[in-house]
């Protein structure tokens, strides 16, 4: 009998701990830390171990039971191991442009400041504007040259910056006169389809879609059809074009980003295979998949824009590839020589600003162009 309330205290004690455990693995879960819950059940598992040692005063067994919790917790750290690389790896992010640092008229504001006073001032009824957050930069710049001084908040004011996919929601809702992005993609289209708003689209600038690679990798230079190929899934291992042995890792990004339709424009007709994903959970408790950040492995493959690579390949853990055998830079994306360039615009759905269409002429002006020039951009036809 004392043997089996023994047992049975046991079981109550571990009961007790099973609440917590289980708390411990769901957290971790939710927070996308999935694969450290491998490691809270074998925790589990040894203390109801010592709790059975504890109980039966089995202490000759000590030495067994350390050997049996390593081996535990071994096997575990073995199942946990991958996730554990994996998510822990650092992620290289495509230099995203720090909105507070670009704001205009702050006092230590990096956007550029034109020298001589401007031919267009524009005093009331500001066009809102909004746009790609690498835009950011050349549009707050060009609203510290015509607009009046005040503080313009990057998210609630006459000069936004709500990304690629909210810029153009906010203007085929009315929400803002000009966005200054890249050409919209199918969604986009439809979406100001189906509103009634047709998109006018006034080229100011180019800007060229880069791709690289982790700096060990060997292969320097890639076809667009190569790239094409690595991007359809019928390229899948480096070797095939000049690198070595091993599977490529061709990472995305997120749909209806500036970057992902640039993406979807140079693939056209061929087809783009599904991108790398990772469980995230969701606000309502429900599990979802995400597209995976670019995670820099050694048979990695990410792409941005010109304008954010020039932060993340001062690091030297990345490179950027040349396309058909031409480096993207200034002069090669001037010359037209960078075969991936895409134009960006200044986008309008039929507002009734009485400015929109003078302050669209002055950003093709010598001025505007200028400001597009010294931020670090290509202007157009330039």
């Amino acid at each position: 009998m004392r043997k089996f309330w023994g047992i049975l205290s046991v079981l109550f004690i571990w009961a007790l701990v099973f609440p917590l455990a289980g708390m411990a693995a769901f957290l971790l879960y939710i927070s996308n830390k999935g694969y450290f819950v491998p490691l809270v059940i074998a925790a589990y598992i040894s203390f109801g171990a010592m709790l059975v040692m504890a109980r039966f005063e089995l202490f000759n067994y000590k030495k067994q039971f350390w050997v049996g919790a390593a081996a535990l917790i071994a096997v575990s750290l073995l199942f946990a191991a991958p996730g554990i690389y994996e998510k822990t790896r650092p992620v290289i992010t495509d230099g995203q442009v720090n909105l507070t640092e670009y704001q205009p008229f702050e006092k230590r504001t990096k956007v550029i400041t034109s020298k001589d006073p401007v031919s267009l001032h524009i005093e009331d009824n500001l066009p809102v504007i909004d746009g790609a957050t690498a835009l950011y930069p050349i549009y707050a710049a060009f609203a510290q040259a015509v607009y009046p001084e005040k503080e313009y908040q990057p998210y609630d004011s006459e000069v936004m910056s709500n990304r690629t996919g909210a810029a153009y929601t906010n203007l085929i809702n009315g929400k803002a006169d000009i966005i200054f992005v890249l050409g919209p993609s199918t969604t986009q289209l439809n979406q100001a389809e189906n509103a009634g708003k047709e998109l006018k689209l006034t080229p100011i600038g180019k800007e060229a879609f880069v791709f690289f690679v982790n700096s060990k990798n060997p292969v320097k230079s890639l076809t667009e059809d190569e790239i094409k190929g690595i991007y359809s899934g019928e390229i899948t291992n480096w070797k095939d074009v000049g690198g070595k042995d091993d599977l490529i890792r061709a990472f995305q990004r997120p749909e209806n980003s500036g970057s992902q339709t640039a993406l979807q424009n140079f693939m056209g007709l061929t087809p783009i295979m599904k991108p790398p994903t990772e469980d995230v959970m969701s606000l309502m408790g429900t599990v979802i998949g995400e597209v995976s950040d670019y995670k820099n492995h050694k048979n990695a493959i990410g792409y941005t824009f010109r304008y954010y690579s020039t932060q993340m390949v001062k690091n030297n853990k990345i490179r950027l590839l040349a396309v058909d055998g031409v480096e993207p830079t200034v002069d090669s994306i001037r010359l037209g020589d960078y075969p991936i360039t895409n134009e960006f615009y200044a986008v309008t759905a039929g507002s009734d600003n009485p400015h929109v269409e003078a302050f669209i002429e002055w950003i093709l002006s010598n001025e505007g162009q200028e400001i597009i020039k010294k931020t670090g951009y290509v202007p157009v036809g330039k």
